[in-house]
């Protein structure tokens, strides 16, 4: 199935034969303070910048029900949020992973994020859309 945007996302996690956990780092882009000058054109540009992880959050597929479900919960607590990055961690023998299950995952996307390496998971601007990164 092609994920272009989350509804797809949600319906995908939701098709596996195990119950699925979703798992969320939500990002801001931001310019680093050493920047260039054509570093900060581009950013200007709507282009560049680095990705800074704000906070995290688990969800099992059934607690959440759409983008906007998603979005009014983060608009509480992240005003300022650029993009969200989603994978999603699978339960076994029909048993769906618990929220402490999905700490370890969390903290393995962030450190992904961080090192720019966000090749396995999907990221979400904040129209629910998928975005395409360059490296």
């Amino acid at each position: 199935m092609s994920i272009s945007s989350f509804d797809d996302f949600i319906v995908a996690a939701r098709a596996q034969p195990e119950p699925q956990r979703l798992l969320f780092v939500f990002t801001a882009v931001e310019l680093p303070d050493d920047c260039t000058p054509a570093q900060r054109a581009a950013f200007e540009a709507g282009e560049g910048g680095t990705l800074t992880p704000l906070a995290c959050l688990d969800k099992s597929s059934d607690e959440l029900i759409s983008f906007e479900a998603l979005l009014e919960e983060a608009r509480q607590h992240l005003p300022d949020w650029t993009l969200v990055f989603a994978a999603a961690l699978s339960g076994s023998k029909d048993r769906p992973p618990r929220s402490e299950d999905a700490e370890a995952p969390l903290n393995r996307m962030v450190e992904m994020i961080k090192a720019g390496t966000v090749g396995t998971l999907i990221p979400f601007d904040t129209n629910g859309h998928t975005v395409m990164l360059n490296a």
